[in-house]
């Protein structure tokens, strides 16, 4: 094939697969560029939250007993509901589409590249072991909170 070609045509070749080459060699590297940005912007924000709660416990404090005095001024059926309602909003595994969604975009948000079969691993197990985890928290803060609020809500989940 070549043979065939003059000379200025193999040189205009391999000028074109030259600037391919760098073409290719620029998004390439613009690619593990935006990783490590993704990378480096979801540690300064893990810091900034982190300080936040370690140095504005002022704040904090005055946020949780505003949210104390508003829960114990409920009814234990309205608790009961109202925790019903946001853990299954929040958790719950009638949405798996919903869980791909944001579990791919945080998988992305790290510069991972899009893997389905881990996606659906994750997609599977995340929500089960988060229930069990909300579950268990939520009994034992309701067992010392109030243990007819437990039986309401026990009854309100079956």
């Amino acid at each position: 094939m070549l043979k065939e070609y003059p000379e200025t045509h193999i040189s205009k070749l391999r000028l074109g697969i030259h600037k391919e080459t760098i073409q290719l060699v620029k998004t390439h590297n613009e690619y593990h560029l935006r990783i490590i940005l993704h990378f480096s912007t979801n540690i300064i924000c893990f810091a900034i939250l982190s300080g936040y709660f370690f140095l504005g416990n002022e704040e904090l404090v005055i946020l949780n007993s505003w949210v104390q005095e508003f829960l114990h001024n409920l009814s234990d059926t309205i608790k009961a509901f109202s925790i019903l309602l946001v853990t299954d909003l929040w958790i719950g595994f009638h949405s798996p589409h919903g869980w791909e969604l944001m579990i791919g975009s945080v998988y992305n948000d790290f510069g991972l590249a899009h893997n389905d079969q881990i996606i659906s691993g994750l997609v599977s197990t995340f929500p089960v072991i988060l229930d069990t985890i909300v579950k268990y928290l939520i009994f034992h803060y309701l067992n010392r909170v109030s243990p007819s609020l437990v039986v309401i809500y026990h009854s309100m989940n079956e």
